[in-house]
């Protein structure tokens, strides 16, 4: 799996998008056409970058099917993490996900 790391976005949510499609876009769908499976990493934003970047997700996974392409926002030891668990899981493309660095918990509760 390819990890493309997008750096540098505008804080606007529609300036952010407007960046991605007009310089972003072509690299990640030459990789994508070229055989490759994507990872596109952002960094954290807050909720109101989420649809596009949900939309950004979906539509490349349809256009470039059976392609993989997902896309992550986190940082340092979180990208590594989702790259690992998305390398692992071959049925899963499409997906924004997003992981602020303090992990999932414990699922099952504490033991005490």
């Amino acid at each position: 799996m390819r990890r493309v790391t997008v750096d540098e976005l505008p804080g606007e949510p529609l300036a952010a998008a407007g960046v991605i499609h007009q310089h972003w876009l072509p690299h990640i769908e030459s990789l994508l056409e070229g055989g490759e499976d994507v990872m596109v990493t952002l960094a954290p934003a807050d909720y109101t970058h989420r649809e596009w970047r949900r939309a950004l997700a979906a539509g490349l996974a349809r256009a470039h099917r059976p392609r993989r392409v997902n896309v992550v926002a986190g940082a340092g030891a979180v990208l590594d993490a989702f790259e690992n668990y998305l390398s692992a899981a071959p049925g899963i493309t499409g997906q924004y996900l997003e992981g602020d660095g303090e992990g999932a918990g414990n699922p099952v509760g504490s033991s005490s």
